[in-house]
């Protein structure tokens, strides 16, 4: 279950992430009723087993099953997880199977879950995802030449084009061709490539969500500002 909201007295309309189907907006009718059996299943980021009936863009629940043991998130964890959710939700249309990316959220809920290093869960996730909605980053070729980049060169990177030769540093999201590269070849055991990657995908995500806010990543970055300066006020 991605998402979740209350609609009339006691049901609730999920929004859910299915392997073979897509995603569902569901009517679990009952099932904030005290007495409902449903009640401590539908939690996100629990896998499960469902079944449904379909008239309509939304459909009714009919049944669900915890196929495994729930999943233990908190901290950061917690509120990465959230916006993975959240970012599935802004960015997949409904009723379209994508098993690929059904799997690769299942890799990252399980990973934060056991405790994976946040940052680096996210950043290989939103590649990944970026990639198999037809987003995938240009991170091979110079987008005016098409020459492959140059490591001392400077390039602004363009969501909708790629990385574009530039000659001073202004703007957020410019990068040497040398680090372009690290962040293509993935590698974010080097702490300066990870917030490269960061850096650039912030940018990315946002130009195709065009406009559409996360709730969770501000959350996210609000807490870590505010952790920032109690650490300073403690120094």
């Amino acid at each position: 279950m991605l998402h979740h909201r209350p609609f009339r007295d006691t049901s609730r309309i999920l929004d859910i992430l299915s392997r073979d189907h897509g995603r569902l907006s569901l009517v679990a009718r009952g099932s904030r009723s005290v007495k409902s059996r449903l009640k401590g299943i539908l939690r996100p980021f629990m896998p499960l087993s469902i079944s449904w009936v379909s008239r309509s863009d939304l459909g009714t629940l009919t049944g669900a099953d915890i196929i495994q043991g729930p999943l233990t998130l908190s901290g950061d964890a917690l509120l990465s997880a959230y916006y993975v959710n959240e970012l599935l939700l802004k960015l997949l249309h409904k009723h379209d199977p994508q098993p690929g990316i059904f799997d690769i959220y299942s890799e990252v809920i399980a990973g934060l879950a056991v405790g994976d290093d946040v940052a680096l869960s996210l950043r290989r996730f939103e590649i990944d995802l970026l990639s198999m909605l037809g987003y995938a980053l240009n991170l091979h070729h110079d987008s005016d030449s098409q020459q492959e980049l140059v490591p001392d060169q400077l390039y602004a990177y363009r969501p909708e084009l790629g990385p574009v030769p530039v000659t001073n540093r202004d703007g957020p999201t410019v990068f040497t061709g040398a680090e372009l590269v690290a962040i293509r070849e993935q590698e974010f055991e080097k702490k300066e490539v990870l917030r490269d990657a960061g850096r650039l995908l912030r940018d990315v995500i946002a130009f195709h969500l065009d406009g559409k806010e996360l709730k969770s990543r501000k959350v996210l970055m609000e807490m870590r500002q505010s952790d920032r300066k109690q650490a300073s006020k403690g120094s």
